[in-house]
């Protein structure tokens, strides 16, 4: 097959948790999350009591298509992540959606959850 392409708005595998969601397709046997963050958002508030852990434990590589990030890693200056930024987050950190637009990422290094996490989904695989 010499080209293909898959639909985010068609995905089987959604992820719903407060103030957000995250569509994954993969692409190349590998998975790509196109995840939307509502103003509000912050990790460690939405995020950290499904997921159990102390700080984002997920390495991310990716794209912001819309909205501003702030990342603080846990060992590290902070950085705020804006649309057109290419970036890559490093496991151990906190982020949140800063300012009132809404906060669109393309994400191929992490992934919103693992099959053993407590988070809504529907369908999918990983």
């Amino acid at each position: 097959m010499g080209a293909f392409a898959r639909r985010f708005d068609q995905s089987v595998d959604t992820t719903r948790f407060p103030n957000g969601n995250e569509h994954v397709v993969e692409l190349a046997g590998a998975p790509v999350g196109l995840a939307t963050f509502q103003p509000g958002w912050r990790w460690s508030n939405d995020l950290r009591p499904l997921v159990g852990t102390d700080s984002c434990p997920l390495h991310h590589a990716g794209y912001i298509l819309t909205g501003v990030l702030h990342v603080e890693p846990n060992d590290g200056p902070a950085v705020d992540l804006r649309a057109g930024d290419a970036y890559v987050i490093e496991p151990g950190h906190d982020a949140w959606v800063a300012g009132d637009e809404p906060c669109i990422t393309l994400d191929w290094g992490g992934k919103a959850r693992d099959d053993d996490r407590p988070l809504e989904t529907t369908g999918g695989s990983r």
